[in-house]
């Protein structure tokens, strides 16, 4: 049975590299708010002088803004798989790595758009339950209630990462040749980061929301709980 062996093998390496690079993410890839409100006052002239002034507009004066974010990960990271994809198999996994971070910098920047900053242990946990509920994990009350503050963003990678690793591993067979697979490399980017987009954006909509209602605290991380859907990569 050497293919189930080989998938195996496959799946725990691009397992360990989503890790590796969800977890350089977190300690590396960073947003910077405040130049970022500079730039967003700057260019597109909004009346904001911290990112909590987000959560007092309008859901459709944001939707534009959030939706920039989204088209320029999905353009970055379609590209950067068309590039990886020439040369097959060997430069999925590094691939990975750079998808991973182009992810988190798109849920960063839709974080701070709809009002959530991640300055605080609080906030940051805030920001990657968002990634959970994004990538289609099924993050209830209950798993959140287990889990001590410190333990629950590390948790959270582990389980990103089995996930996109086993779906990922399950469509890698299009990467074994070069060339062609640029255009595989490209396209499943390219839905990858739109499907994690959608749902990250979905998310930070509902606490938006929440907090316009008064209610959710404007760091209110585990009153947000979005159900479980379906996997990141088309069929």
């Amino acid at each position: 049975m050497p293919r189930p062996r080989q998938s195996g093998v496959i799946r725990q390496l691009l397992e360990s590299s989503v890790r590796a690079g969800l977890e350089r993410a977190y300690y590396h890839v960073r947003v910077d708010p405040d130049k970022y409100l500079k730039y967003m006052r700057r260019v597109h002239r909004l009346p904001i002088t911290a990112w909590s002034d987000m959560q007092q507009l309008d859901e459709e004066m944001l939707e534009p803004h959030a939706e920039r974010v989204i088209f320029s990960a999905k353009k970055m990271a379609t590209l950067e798989g068309m590039g990886f994809g020439l040369g097959g198999f060997l430069t999925l996994l590094p691939d990975m790595g750079i998808l991973s971070a182009i992810t988190i910098r798109m849920l960063q920047k839709l974080s701070l758009i709809y009002g959530f900053e991640y300055a605080s242990d609080e906030e940051v946990t805030a920001l990657w339950i968002a990634a959970g509920s994004a990538a289609g994990l099924d993050l209830g009350r209950d798993f959140l209630e287990k889990q001590a503050m410190e333990r629950v963003v590390p948790r959270i990678i582990d389980r990103i990462a089995a996930r996109v690793g086993a779906e990922v591993a399950e469509k890698w067979s299009g990467r074994l040749i070069p060339v062609l697979s640029a255009g595989i490399g490209g396209g499943l980017n390219y839905y990858f980061v739109r499907a994690w987009g959608r749902r990250a954006q979905k998310h930070f909509i509902e606490r938006h929301r929440a907090v316009r209602a008064g209610k959710l605290s404007r760091t209110g991380s585990r009153a947000i709980i979005v159900p479980s859907a379906p996997g990141l990569l088309p069929s």
